[in-house]
């Protein structure tokens, strides 16, 4: 019965967003308002509809209802219930089921919170959402319907992937991911609700959009975090980042969403890059499709990929379609969306930002090449090849390091143009906090140049923005009398969008500190103890105390229990890595354990027992600041939080914002007051 209402809810959800995508450019070309209360009322239906699905789903999980062939792959009556209810987007046809769900919901608020917004943008990026979920579906009534019957009904199934029930971030990261790749569609249909409704040329369509690609970059850029910490805490191989596949495709829509926020203000602050900007968004949402793809089509070998049969040609398509219908509407509108906006001048804010977006777009084609080369070369030569980290990080990293010390250069110059002796005022203070970094980097054991330079733009970079910070908390002090802490809240209030974006840079700073510290200074060693037998690692010390077992209703389960010791042999902590035997199936899962500090991390993996307990394996690795990565990301999510809602209409300077392009104005002028 539960399948029979899910099935035929998704069938009338089919039905129902054709009929609003269909309905909507009638409606607006023939005046008809009353009919866009229609199109309206079908994505609220849809909404309705796929969380009836979406519930069903989760009711048939948790009830064991082995004739629902979803559940028949992922379910299992020993696997707890967290872990059964979150297994709804552990597998294809259940990821499918809940972006289709994110999807109704994103469109539904867009909808709710700007339908009474005239003109005919809103009705347009209506009719692209509601487009969009059609696409999806067709794919739930058709290859990937997770509802088909199952005959003989199985006593009970095999559980979701062993590694997708290992850790508590399975709860975390798919979310995540999905809010912000789907949350994508919304700047790509208010990108095209633009273009069909003659206001690309107009700033409206990028104040809505930038918001919405703000909350979704905020959730991808979580969910990246989040994915690395999943791989860390798991896999027990001691890293966070592979330049896996899937890993790759979940970054290449965040550096495009990355540009696009950045490029977006070059146009509404100097009425240029336009066309430029307009792409970035459509091109973000093309990445998400073909990191869809990528992940579902079956055509990667990776513990993050998805594999089925046909449901790729359907991706396929749907990417043909989006880039060669965009592609000529972008084209039909060039002349018109083209923007005669000038440069202010060499030194400028707006400079930098095309320097940024010159070298993000850099990664992200580096990044995309190494991802889909091997693809196209086994589809075409039939050769395997293979694309590793050495390429990723000899091609990638030096862009990468140069967008760290642009994060410094952008915040300290002005919109406009200024003098070289302004912008030597402006630029060189960060330069002793460089010196600082490189020298300590140095000092602590880094020979890796561009670890070195790494660390010394970190430095100028945190220098610059938190100057930012000191100039205008300053001005302030001096202006109302309020305290440091007073007149930074109020400073960070006045101009919510300028600084969540250095709240975000700082905590980008963070990631690429802890990314760099961790890679240049980590030191590993793997030996065999008996109980009672010590193995230190870059000062840590870990001492065996027993080898145990122990039964879970899923899993057996074999640990290690490890003293953890100071300098002077005193015992302050304990870790305990197991390997997890899942019934289901014949491979142990690690599962390290993590001690983690400001200083870094002590992690240990056990790599083989013996079965009497009489001694054990261990890897132990010494990670510096890793815990700095993580932190780092919830930084960034903290300053996409606060740039999402500013006091002032884009397009009119709003109080405290740093419009002139003077030389050097005085503190008072660049600071909030």
């Amino acid at each position: 019965m539960i399948a029979l209402i899910a099935h035929n809810a998704l069938l009338v959800s089919l039905a129902t967003v054709a009929f609003g995508a269909l309905l909507a450019p009638i409606a607006i070309r023939t005046g008809r308002r009353e009919w866009l209360q229609l199109v309206y009322g079908a994505v609220y239906t849809n909404f309705l509809l796929v969380s009836i699905a979406t519930a069903s789903m989760v009711v048939a999980l948790v009830t064991h209802d082995f004739s629902v062939s979803y559940v028949a792959a992922v379910g299992s009556r020993s696997t707890p219930l967290l872990f059964t209810v979150i297994s709804l987007w552990g597998a294809l046809e259940g990821s499918i089921l809940f972006w289709a769900w994110v999807l109704a919901l994103y469109a539904a608020a867009v909808v709710w919170m700007h339908n009474r917004k005239p003109g005919n943008l809103v009705p347009y990026a209506a009719m692209t959402l509601l487009a969009i979920s059609a696409f999806f579906a067709i794919l739930l009534v058709g290859p990937a319907d997770p509802f088909l019957p199952v005959s003989p009904v199985p006593a009970d199934g095999p559980g979701p992937n062993t590694l997708l029930q290992n850790h508590i971030l399975m709860a975390v990261h798919p979310p995540l991911l999905y809010l912000g790749y789907v949350g994508m569609s919304v700047p790509f249909a208010f990108a095209l609700g633009a273009i069909f409704s003659n206001e690309a040329t107009s700033n409206d369509w990028t104040l809505l959009s930038r918001r919405w690609m703000l909350a979704s970059w905020g959730f991808l850029s979580a969910a990246i975090i989040a994915g690395m910490w999943w791989s860390y805490e798991v896999l027990g191989w001691g890293g966070y980042w592979a330049w896996d596949p899937v890993e790759n495709a979940s970054f290449l829509p965040w550096l495009t969403a990355t540009a696009y926020l950045h490029s977006v203000m070059v146009q509404e602050r100097r009425n240029m890059l336009r066309l430029w900007t307009l792409n970035l968004c459509v091109a973000t949402f093309v990445l998400t499709i073909l990191g869809t793809f990528l992940t579902r089509s079956g055509i990667l070998s990776s513990v993050h990929a998805f594999t089925t049969g046909s449901i790729g040609y359907y991706f396929l398509a749907f990417i043909a379609i989006v880039l060669v219908g965009t592609l000529v509407l972008v084209a039909g509108h060039s002349d018109r969306i083209h923007t005669k906006g000038t440069l202010g001048g060499v030194a400028s804010r707006e400079t930098v930002f095309l320097l940024n977006n010159l070298f993000l777009t850099a990664v992200m084609l580096t990044v995309l090449v190494g991802t889909l080369y091997p693809l196209i070369a086994e589809a075409i030569r039939d050769v395997k090849v293979s694309v590793g980290e050495p390429f990723f990080n000899r091609m990638a990293v030096p862009a990468m390091v140069a967008l760290i010390f642009l994060m410094g250069v952008g915040p300290a110059l002005p919109w406009g143009s200024t003098t070289w002796e302004g912008a030597r005022k402006r630029l060189l203070p960060p330069v002793v906090a460089a010196v600082i970094m490189g020298t300590l980097a140095v000092i602590t054991g880094a020979r890796s140049i561009y670890a070195i330079v790494a660390f010394a733009c970190v430095g100028y970079a945190a220098m610059g923005n938190l100057r930012e910070y000191w100039i205008g908390m300053r001005a302030r002090m001096r202006a109302h009398g309020e305290s440091w802490v007073t007149a930074l809240v109020r400073l960070i209030g006045g101009n919510r969008r300028r600084y969540g974006g250095y709240v975000a840079h700082i905590g980008a700073l963070f990631v690429a500190l802890g990314v760099t510290a961790s890679s240049t200074f980590r030191s590993e060693r793997e030996a065999t103890l008996l109980p009672g037998e010590t193995l230190t690692v870059a000062g840590q010390t870990v001492r065996l105390k027993s080898v145990w077992g122990r039964e879970e209703p899923q899993r057996s389960v074999i640990g290690a229990t490890m003293d953890v010791l100071n300098k002077n042999g005193a015992v302050i902590g304990t870790i305990q890595p197991r390997v997890n035997y899942y019934r289901v199936s014949d491979q142990p899962v690690p599962t390290p354990d993590v001690r983690s500090g400001l200083r870094g991390d002590l992690y240990v993996n056990l790599q083989a027992f013996d079965s009497t307990g009489a001694n054990a394996t261990v890897k132990v690795i010494v990670e510096p600041l890793v815990p700095w990565i993580w932190f780092g990301g919830f930084v960034i999510v903290a300053g996409a939080g606060i740039g999402m809602f500013h006091g002032g209409r884009r397009g009119t300077p709003a109080q405290g914002i740093d419009e002139r392009p003077a030389p050097v104005e005085p503190e008072a002028a660049r600071a909030d007051a």
